[in-house]
């Protein structure tokens, strides 16, 4: 863990310069707006070790796959998430010495992320090689107001000389992805323009020809009041920049301000791009930095009313918790259902694509308790609208009859991820889906989404699992062959029990879906059969002779679900054997000792009694979480969350409170050494559970609100809200009490432990 970053309820502050903790910094303190964002690299230039990275929602390059022996069904390609032209770059240069903290003596360096209103502030004094010492604050935001816009203000203060400054604002499309394999660039330029008072750059993908239209304008201020000054242009390849020259004044400010749009041809006509940029920019610009961050601003304040997590008595927890949902707001809003919630988000490239089966398991019940019905249903749409796509895929590996696999990765529904042990074989993401599916329902009521849309997505996912098992003769039951489970420390194993466990239970539920849509639309449930050329008689029939015969791997006399056939025959070594030398394993171990080991990446078995609770014993999820939990290093940032809640269930108060603060704090204590690539978007979701559903033991049953909430000892206090089927609902939990009620909507029945309340 690197420890480094000041605790504070609201901000995220570094204080002082350490060159070796900047691209972990980088990440942290990254911002964006649902449509785009960027690193927090420096403004100016740095010759040190950095990675500038500027990202657009839904841009992406199929990098053609890689691989020394190519297989039949392997992606053609995988997703790179684009490093994106810059806006941010404001190059500094004082008496002809460039302004570079890795050359400068750094005072008084400070960083610092507000939360509550999404604003990036860094300040520090640099001492320049000459002697020249400047003061520098400069301010940045990416507008939650209007997606396209971002801004800066620069300001820099001459401490102990007056001298000419020279001022370089581009507009970047050279860049270079970090995940690059051959230093390729992935931009052409289509169209550039510059003036003294704005720059254009269009730039477009290689192969998928996105365009991307970046424009800047700006203006300077002496003392807060403006100055006007004489600006050249400049142009090259991928480039457009505005120049100027000015002196500067002893202990007089003088500032910038960029203001930033950034138009992508997924939302504009391409050639309408300029002309849609051009106005924009006048129109930011006429208004000005402060009613824009205004702007933005209040629309933080707004976002934060309905999700915001207070913590009393415990300052690490508090921060770990809103840092988590800020970043879960910042890269998702929900306004449009073409997008999804990348495991980086706006902070890094690595892992490409922009969904993951993350989405279905962990950020869904997020969206859901704290934003509008309609953001969580979007996310299930984007997934109805790839549809076609997972049945390609599936057909891609041999699959027929409609039979449906979605991606492991996908940008466009399109499997883009290259690994055969996940691309082939970790198909347990297809029973997320079908999850999310009906975890909406079960939280919204909205079973017509069934009718809609659920239930075509459904028969596709059955009828993949229905050609997925084989019959063993030996074991007179149906079999799964060759898969990974949730543990990826674990590839082609046969009878994964999570994997198997989830693909029965698609079925069953499948069936329920097809008994609903008989009943509520008969014409529309027709017209389906139809489409999908279902023949329910022969299919069900299939499909409920497997779920009654699917093999489940168990030890009888353990009491455990064994994660698949042979676990036992491993040598059973717990984690805190391993010496600290050797974590994090998948940085320190060879691929080949990692599977041959017993140790857990995240939760596998846990994670099937996490989902299907109500279906096992008190006892059973003892006996499971005791064996396995003490095995599992908690390498994925999806692990923890999942052990928060079973722990709490437990009463396992120490070991819930360990994992929740490994969760809510995995990227700003770099607990996996890996921080530096990117925030782990997605598993932060999975924090807001931890609190909800693990301390706060939230669930809905029947249609019903339950919670049986207990408090850690190490905080005095802590509340949430969560939205429920058009009412807001309040939570505050204290060591003396716990007060329940609904602030917003008609009255409800809401069980508390075993006692009913009308809240």
């Amino acid at each position: 863990m690197k420890q480094y970053l000041k605790h504070d309820a609201w901000k995220i502050i570094e204080e002082g310069f350490t060159p070796a903790n900047n691209r972990i910094s980088e990440s942290v303190f990254s911002i964006g707006n649902g449509r785009m964002g960027q690193r927090a690299t420096f403004e100016e230039q740095y010759s040190g070790d950095t990675h500038q990275g500027s990202y657009v929602a839904g841009v992406y390059y199929p990098d053609k796959t890689r691989v020394g022996w190519w297989k039949n069904g392997y992606p053609e390609y995988f997703a790179k998430v684009l490093n994106a032209p810059s806006w941010i770059d404001i190059d500094v240069s004082i008496e002809g010495e460039v302004l570079d903290l890795a050359k400068a003596k750094v005072e008084n360096f400070k960083r610092e992320l507000n939360m509550q209103n999404g604003l990036l502030t860094r300040t520090f004094i640099a001492t320049l090689p000459s002697g020249k010492r400047i003061a520098v604050d400069a301010k940045r935001f990416c507008s939650m107001a209007d997606g396209e816009v971002g801004a800066i203000r620069y300001a820099i203060t001459p401490l102990n000389f007056s001298g000419n400054l020279s001022v370089v604002l581009p507009v970047d499309a050279d860049v270079e992805n970090k995940d690059a394999n051959y230093d390729e660039k992935f931009w052409e330029e289509i169209y550039k323009s510059a003036d003294i008072d704005r720059a254009i750059v269009i730039a477009e993908t290689k192969k998928t020809k996105f365009h991307v239209c970046t424009g800047i304008n700006f203006l300077t201020k002496e003392n807060d009041k403006v100055k006007p000054v004489v600006a050249k242009s400049e142009t090259r390849d991928k480039y457009a920049a505005i120049t100027f020259n000015y002196d500067l004044k002893e202990n007089i400010t003088f500032s910038i301000e960029k203001y930033a749009v950034v138009l992508s041809s997924e939302n504009h006509k391409k050639d309408l791009l300029v002309s849609a940029a051009e106005q924009k920019l006048r129109s930011i610009k006429t208004e000005g930095f402060d009613r824009l961050f205004d702007a933005h601003q209040n629309n933080w304040l707004k976002r934060w009313q309905g999700a915001d997590i207070t913590i009393e008595g415990d300052i690490a927890a508090q921060q770990g918790i809103r840092f988590n949902i800020f970043q879960l707001m910042q890269t998702y809003t929900g306004d449009d259902e073409r997008l999804n919630i990348g495991p980086k988000g706006f902070t890094g490239e690595k892992y490409g694509g922009s969904t993951y089966w993350d989405t279905e398991a962990y950020c869904l019940p997020f969206y859901l308790g704290t934003t509008d019905e309609k953001v969580a249903r979007n996310l299930l749409v984007y997934r109805y609208k790839h549809l076609q796509k997972a049945i390609e895929n599936a057909a891609k590996l041999g699959f027929t009859n409609g039979a449906a696999l979605y991606p492991m990765v996908t940008m466009n529904g399109e499997e883009c991820h290259n690994e055969w042990e996940i691309t082939f074989e970790e198909i347990h993401r297809n029973g997320a889906i079908a999850y999310g599916i009906y975890d909406y329902i079960r939280y919204t009521g909205e079973e017509k989404y069934l009718t809609q849309y659920g239930l075509e997505v459904l028969i596709g996912i059955s009828r993949f699992w229905a050609q997925r098992v084989n019959w063993s003769a030996d074991k007179k039951k149906y079999v799964m062959l060759g898969v990974t489970g949730p543990n990826e420390y674990e590839n082609n194993v046969n009878n994964n029990w999570y994997t198997n466990l989830i693909a029965a239970w698609t079925l069953e539920y499948t069936q329920q879906a097809i008994d609903f849509v008989k009943i509520d639309d008969k014409a529309a449930y027709e017209k389906l059969v139809k489409k999908v050329s279902f023949n329910e008689k022969e299919e069900t029939a299939k499909w409920s002779d497997i779920r009654t015969n699917m093999y489940l791997p168990e030890d009888s006399k353990r009491g455990l679900y064994l994660q698949q056939d042979g676990f036992l025959d491993k040598e059973l070594l717990t984690v805190d054997k391993l010496r600290k030398e050797d974590r994090p394993l998948n940085q320190k171990w060879s691929w080949d000792r990692i599977l041959r080991s017993c140790f857990i990446k995240q939760a596998d078995v846990l994670q099937g009694i996490y989902f299907f609770e109500d279906r096992f014993s008190f006892d059973d999820l003892k006996r499971n979480f005791d064996f396995y939990e003490p095995m599992t290093v908690h390498e994925s940032s999806l692990s923890p969350c999942v052990h928060v809640i079973l722990a709490s269930v437990l009463g396992y108060k120490e070991k819930a409170y360990e994992m929740y603060l490994r969760t809510s704090r995995l990227d700003l204590d770099d607990y996996n050494n890996d921080t530096e690539d990117g925030c782990h978007i997605t598993s932060m979701a999975g924090t807001w559970m931890s609190v909800v559903k693990g301390f706060g033991g939230m669930r809905v049953r029947d249609g019903k609100l339950y919670f049986n909430p207990f408090i850690p000892d190490q905080w005095k206090s802590y509340s949430f809200k969560v939205e429920f089927r058009g009412r807001v609902i309040l939570v505050n939990v204290s060591k003396a009490s716990t007060d329940i009620k609904v602030i917003s909507g008609d009255p409800l029945e809401i069980i508390v432990g075993e006692e009913k309340e009308l809240a």
